[in-house]
């Protein structure tokens, strides 16, 4: 019987609040009680239960969790959405320390404005040369217009940084940029993840001798190419909803060494270098 519930609500988000085919992994607390303790109260008079933190994954699921029906929408005449702004201080307690002190609590709620809704579509760890925890994701929002009444689903994607604090894992860093779904069919190469690595790593660093065959998995794709240093490379993407190929990582494997990850910056090191030959 609980099972059944449960798949129903999940059934329920799915229907009536999903354009995109995958599910969303932020359910976990899809119910009143949960947030009933902090009903009325300001961000700083909370204090989150560490078990809500005990992994950087933990902490990230839960947070968009949280978030899931938070509403900050322009004004709307369908009575409460969600769990209105009720979630909007309990999110805010996942932000570090020295994180809260540069974004404050009303530049983190005016961040969502004009979102009703959001859904966590993909969420993976980024390996970090710097051993760091790093994260990508993606959500789905349905967000309204200020000027008209009227509903569109929006698509962003970025990085989370996180860092362990006495109380648990915390965000200590986000970024957050919207998916463009009229440029990319228009001027694509830059979006392809192939072509991406042809023109930079190729076109530009001369670095490409011959491409492999692109692995995916998913909404990940590893492409291969051996360089003209004699080393294996391999470019890491993930492709978001609108088809965009977004580079995430970058590894150089000599001869029998293990795979090492690197940081090219084609843009900075090898259009740079062509422009002084050129002169």
């Amino acid at each position: 019987m609980r099972n059944r519930k449960l798949n129903e609500k999940i059934s329920y988000h799915q229907k009536y609040f999903r354009p995109s085919c995958l599910k969303a992994l932020n359910l976990r607390f899809d119910n009143w009680e949960f947030f009933a303790p902090y009903d009325e109260k300001t961000h700083d008079q909370i204090q989150l239960p560490s078990e809500l933190t005990r992994t950087p994954e933990d902490t990230l699921v839960n947070y968009f969790s949280i978030l899931l029906e938070a509403e900050n929408m322009y004004d709307r005449s369908c009575g409460t959405v969600g769990q209105a702004k009720i979630p909007f201080p309990i999110a805010y307690n996942f932000l570090s320390k020295e994180y809260q002190n540069k974004f404050s609590y009303k530049e983190f709620l005016n961040s969502f404005a004009g979102i009703g809704h959001t859904s966590l579509i993909k969420l993976c760890q980024v390996p970090d040369g710097k051993h760091g925890i790093r994260f990508f994701y993606e959500i789905e929002t349905i967000e309204g217009f200020e000027s008209r009444k009227a509903e569109y689903f929006g698509y962003s994607y970025g990085f989370i940084q996180l860092i362990q604090e006495k109380e648990g894992y915390r965000i200590s860093d986000l970024s957050k940029m919207e998916e463009d779904f009229l440029c990319a069919p228009y001027h694509g190469w830059d979006h392809d993840g192939e072509t991406v690595v042809e023109v930079k790593y190729g076109n530009w660093c001369k670095l490409i001798q011959h491409m492999y065959p692109t692995m995916k998995n998913g909404y990940i794709k590893n492409i291969y190419f051996h360089g003209n240093d004699g080393a294996d490379y391999c470019i890491i993407f993930i492709s978001l909803t609108n088809g965009t190929d977004v580079e995430i990582a970058q590894f150089r494997k000599s001869g029998n060494q293990n795979w090492k990850q690197i940081n090219l910056k084609p843009e900075e090191e090898c259009l740079t270098e062509n422009a002084t030959e050129d002169l």
